[in-house]
Parts: C-alpha cells; structure tokens; sequence
C-alpha cells in the first residue's frame, strides 16, 4: 500500500477509534448513562432523524462531514440537521441559505457565520488536514462572485489555502496578465464564468495545473442560464480542463480539494 494511503487509512482509524473512546470517557466519568452511550454508538454511523438521515461516518469515508444542501429543505429541518453536525463536533457547512434562514439559525448555533455573497453558512469546530498547495479561485467578472464565494468558503473550511482573483475576464484580458504572478503560485485554479464561458480556456492555455472550470447563469437570453457556458467550457481547446455542472462552486471546490490533498 502507497504511504499516503496508508496515512489515510490510519487517520480514518483514529477518527473512529477517537469517537468511541470520548463516548466511554464520559461514560466513566458519569457524564452520560451506558443506555445514552450505547444510543450514540449506534448513531456514529448515521443518525436517523426521519426525515433525514445525517451521515456523521461520511468524515471517516471521505475526510469531509456531510454538508447541507438549504433548497427544497424546511427551516426547521435545516436547523435541525446543523444541530446534530454540531453536536458531533465536526466543521458545519450549509449551501445556498437565505439570509433569513441564517438569522433563525445563528439563534441556535452561535458561532455560526454567513456569506452573504456567497450564500454560505459555516462553522469550524475541528482542524482539518491541510491541503499541500494554494488553490486559486478566478472569475471572469463580478457577477460572477457569488458562485466562486461558495467555492472559496468551502475550500477554507475543507483545510484548503485560497487565493481570490476576481474580474479579471476575456472583456478586458489585460486584468489577468496583472495578475498572473499570483495565479503561477497556485497548486491548481478553479475559474468561474458566465456569458460565453472563454475564461478557463484562457487560464488553462497560460499555466501547468489543472483548472477546474464552472459554467454560472450570468449572462443575456442566448446564455440559457449558462448552458452556452458550460457547452463552451467542454469543448475546451488546452488541456487540463474539467467542468462541473452550472453554478456548483460546492462541487467544484470539493473536487479541487480532493486534489490538493493527494
């Protein structure tokens, strides 16, 4: 087995092995009863809250906890999910909030923090492995920010060194030249456009890292909220270009740091 996967491997151990002995210390020392300890072994798997069913193991299988996805959720179930995350002592996430729904929640978690930009709720209660590089995050234009905010907010909390470039599209190219001795410090570069999709093909011709490229919504009637982007961004001329689905900053900055940790 390679060192790394073995180092992996050994730190999924621990964290198990982590869990269960916190439940027995507090067993020893009164804090819970054996019948709430045995309740929370059973859960630190999953835990079934009926509508739900939140995957407190997803940290051991893939180095990140579960993270909320706020669309098509009540506010109470939002709210309830982040409290059993938080409960667990694992890093809380919660993608495309409402304002709102944030104020209702930073009630029950204080400490609870929001983008507004990027509509992004999160809160760090553990370290995280960090990542062996700077990921560079790159916009073609400022309308453009929201998506690339929740691409940046979840690379920091998934243990991830970020640099934001943004405004810098093909409309005035001369503003990515400006910065490109920023961009060459990067272990690899997530670029999120909208319009005609042409910046990650720019970037991907002028650096030796991968570049994950993000289609966004922005754009006039012919865009097709951002297919004409994501159709653009596919047929990418250079190489060592991938492309995640309209809008995904998540998915994009959990790809981006999936790499940065290998």
């Amino acid at each position: 087995m390679p060192a790394w996967q073995e180092s992996v491997s050994c730190a999924k151990i621990i964290i198990v092995k982590t869990g269960v002995e916190e439940i027995l210390a507090r067993v020893y020392k009164k804090e819970i009863s054996p019948e709430e300890a045995f309740q929370r072994l059973k859960e630190l798997s999953y835990q079934d809250l009926g509508f739900a069913k939140v995957d407190h193991h997803r940290a051991v299988r893939k180095g990140f906890p579960e993270m909320i996805y706020g669309p098509g959720k009540s506010e109470d179930q939002i709210i309830r999910i982040a409290q059993e995350i938080k409960k667990r002592g694992n890093n809380l996430l919660i993608t495309r909030l409402e304002a709102p729904v944030y104020a209702k929640l930073k009630k029950k978690i204080p400490g609870c923090l929001y983008s507004r930009d990027g509509k992004i709720a999160y809160l760090k209660q553990k370290k995280t492995i960090p990542g062996k590089g700077k990921i560079g995050i790159i916009t073609a234009g400022t309308s453009d920010i929201p998506v690339a905010e929740e691409a940046a907010i979840t690379c920091e909390i998934l243990g991830n060194d970020v640099e934001r470039i943004y405004d810098v599209g093909v409309a005035g190219i001369h503003r990515l030249f400006g910065e490109m001795e920023k961009i060459k410090t990067a272990r690899l570069i997530i670029v999120v456009a909208g319009m005609e999709g042409a910046l990650p093909s720019v970037v991907a011709g002028l650096v030796r890292v991968p570049v994950i490229a993000v289609p966004t919504s922005v754009g006039y009637g012919a865009n097709f909220q951002g297919l004409s982007a994501l159709l653009a961004m596919l047929n990418s001329c250079p190489g060592g270009v991938a492309v995640v689905n309209i809008d995904n900053g998540f998915g994009a900055a959990c790809m981006a740091s999936l790499i940065n940790h290998l």
